[in-house]
């Protein structure tokens, strides 16, 4: 279980203080997909750097499981089981897929248990198992070997902010049918993902609606999404993709 009490973030610019989080609470149940959604600027994106511990909240009280974690880093929250994958996946030059999947599990890995992650997220392997994560990647396949480094940790919580930014369509598709077998897994992972895109929200457990920094809906996708189906921040994949 995580929940979120009266959580604020504020951040300094230039000696201005803007608050971006303001007072937010939020409880999120074992083993579901949220989808978080809202208007551009809500503070979507900082509530998931937030909850990883990329961001320290200012105020308020962030609970995994009943324990406060607010002041933990993102090193010990990673630790405890909280994954956050950018939406931006990071490019590595001169490492591996191979590296980079043992270094997410903290072992060693076999080429097939290498293996068995790619195709997990719909990778050949052999065709990428010894590739470097670098610039000959596309936006797609990193993102989908992001996933896998995901599932190679058995993260209790993971983190999507935007998945979908910076793909096409074809991997968006593919991208759409990993989420659709991460959520009927029974793993017991809880999944949150940050996204404006209506096949996303089709597929969520819960849709949490923020804006201002605050909650303004939080519920079942069939109490949801016919409120916001028709808004700027919950649009079809063919609107924002090509």
């Amino acid at each position: 279980m995580l929940e979120l009490k009266n959580v604020s973030f504020i951040a300094e610019d230039e000696g201005r203080n803007t608050e971006i989080i303001r007072d937010l609470s939020l409880s999120v149940g074992d083993n579901k997909f949220v989808v978080i959604t809202g208007p551009n600027g809500g503070g979507k994106s900082t509530l998931a750097k937030v909850i990883a511990g990329i961001m320290q909240n200012t105020s308020g009280q962030i609970l995994l499981d009943g324990e406060d974690i607010s002041g933990k880093s993102i090193t010990e929250r990673a630790r405890m089981g909280i994954g956050f994958a950018f939406q931006q996946p990071v490019r590595f030059k001169g490492l591996t897929v191979h590296d980079l999947l043992r270094i997410a599990a903290g072992k060693q890995l076999t080429q097939a248990q290498a293996c068995d992650y790619l195709s997990e997220v719909g990778l050949c392997a052999k065709d990428y198992i010894d590739r470097e994560v670098n610039a000959s990647l596309s936006g797609g396949e990193l993102k989908r070997i992001e996933i896998a480094t995901v599932l190679a940790r058995n993260v209790r919580l993971a983190l999507f902010d935007e998945p979908e930014a910076g793909i096409d369509l074809w991997s968006f598709n593919n991208l759409i049918r990993i989420f659709e077998k991460m959520r009927n897994s029974d793993s017991g992972r809880t999944i949150i993902v940050i996204s404006h895109q209506e096949r996303i929200l089709n597929i969520a457990d819960e849709i949490i609606v923020l804006a201002d920094g605050q909650v303004i809906k939080q519920g079942t996708k069939d109490e949801i999404l016919p409120e916001i189906i028709g808004k700027d921040y919950a649009v079809n994949a063919c609107q924002k993709l090509v």
